[in-house]
């Protein structure tokens, strides 16, 4: 996974992605859940101070710059549970 950074609104809503150096502003309404962490898929035990098992992800659709007339690309990003930063999990329709 892509780790990318995430500019957030005062109530902790993405409102732009910035992934491979390009800014990606949030154009709908964003969809926010909770997922386990597969922590025995990477580790032998739990991460020593990993004391919850979910993680937040939110799906958002975002167009490339300011440019109104950009298509929309629907993203995943997953907040990374030991950094706090974040991760892309998937872009579809991805159009840069």
């Amino acid at each position: 996974m892509e780790h990318v950074m995430v500019k957030s609104d005062p109530d902790g809503r993405p409102r732009a992605v910035v992934r491979g150096g390009r800014e990606w502003l949030v154009g709908a309404e964003p969809v926010r859940w909770f997922e386990r962490v597969s922590w025995w898929e990477a580790e032998r035990r739990m991460p020593k101070g990993l004391s919850r098992v979910d993680v937040e992800v939110w799906r958002i659709q975002a167009r490339l710059g300011r440019n109104p007339g950009s298509a929309l690309t629907t993203m995943e990003i997953i907040r990374d549970g030991l950094g706090g930063g974040w991760r892309l999990r998937e872009a579809i329709a991805d159009a840069a």
